[in-house]
């Protein structure tokens, strides 16, 4: 008897039962219709599995053998060009930076010296001394600014003079009796370029002018400004002459864009310090007068410091009528 035979059966088995037996054979046939679809339906492991080939088409004449005289024309290779970004060169500047002095603070004359003094408190009057800083707007490479000036009140009346002039001179006979303390040609040139300086001025017997020049102390002589010229009046005809001129004078040289000198001490009176700063301004602007020709140039700032005191912008004026400082707070009357 077959399967579908028995589930038949058990049909019309059903059938011929009475009512109150439906309830419990309502489940029996469930299960026989779900165990009769799946003995129908086929298994996946006995489905025919489909082969595919994989083929790849080969290119024209690639089973053909090329011969060592018929090789396949090749394309011409092409080099591209790198291009290379070459770096912008930053320009450097001209001039000289200038601050701007719109916002800047700025101090009257007897503000700074009252407020230097504060700082240099302890010190000796004569071992501290004022110095001017004078900035200048102008161009890199040109002439600068250099000369001597012979304050109204020295500041420095001590020093160590160097005559170069021929030895066997009358020259060389006033300068020792003057106080030279170095006299001479060969022993002055020897002396230098052994390092032996002890001078502070360094004047120039005109006689002496071409020898001194072959003789190459400028090297040792130039960086420390002692060097003599024409320029700054220390190549002289009569260096006794030069030497009495000598007594109070200063140097200064402009040296990026700045010029510095030391106006005064520590004990000098508010009015010595403002005849002495009007007197080196004067002179540094008939300087830059002379070579207006040549280039143009400008003040653009004058600063008062000290020896370890910090720098003060001026604004021109002696006192200032907010400022409870006098002049005879400073000067010790």
């Amino acid at each position: 008897m077959c399967r579908h035979t028995f589930i038949l059966t058990a049909f019309r088995a059903s059938d011929n039962q009475p009512p109150t037996n439906m309830a419990t054979a309502r489940p029996c046939l469930t299960q026989l219709s779900r165990a009769y679809l799946n003995s129908v339906r086929p298994s996946p492991l006995h489905l025919p599995i489909r082969q595919f080939s994989i083929t790849t088409p080969r290119a024209k004449g690639a089973n053909k053998i090329v011969s060592k005289k018929e090789k396949p024309a090749s394309k011409p290779t092409t080099f591209k060009k790198k291009v290379v970004e070459k770096k912008k060169k930053t320009k450097a500047t001209t001039h000289y930076p200038v601050p701007s002095m719109k916002n800047a603070e700025t101090f009257a004359l007897l503000d700074a010296m009252r407020i230097i003094r504060a700082w240099e408190v302890g010190q000796k009057p004569t071992s501290v001394k004022y110095e001017i800083a004078l900035r200048i707007s102008g161009l890199r490479n040109g002439p600068v600014v250099r000369n001597r000036i012979r304050l109204p009140h020295p500041v420095k009346t001590d020093f160590n003079v160097c005559v170069i002039c021929p030895p066997d001179s009358k020259y060389a006979e006033d300068a020792m009796a003057a106080g030279a303390v170095l006299v001479g040609e060969d022993e002055v040139f020897d002396a230098i370029k052994d390092g032996k300086i002890t001078f502070d001025r360094c004047l120039c017997q005109t006689d002496s002018l071409v020898k001194m020049n072959k003789s190459g102390i400028g090297r040792v002589l130039g960086p420390r400004g002692l060097m003599p010229s024409t320029k700054t009046g220390t190549v002289v005809a009569d260096p006794v002459k030069a030497m009495r001129d000598m007594v109070g004078a200063s140097e200064y040289r402009e040296k990026m864009g700045v010029v510095r000198m030391a106006v005064g001490q520590l004990g000098f009176t508010p009015k010595e310090m403002q005849t002495n700063v009007k007197a080196f301004i004067e002179a540094v602007k008939k300087d830059i007068a002379r070579l207006s020709d040549k280039i143009s140039k400008n003040m653009a700032e004058v600063v008062l410091s000290s020896t370890n005191g910090p720098g003060l912008p001026l604004n021109g004026t002696f006192a200032s009528p907010a400022s409870e400082v006098t002049e005879a707070d400073l000067s010790g009357k």
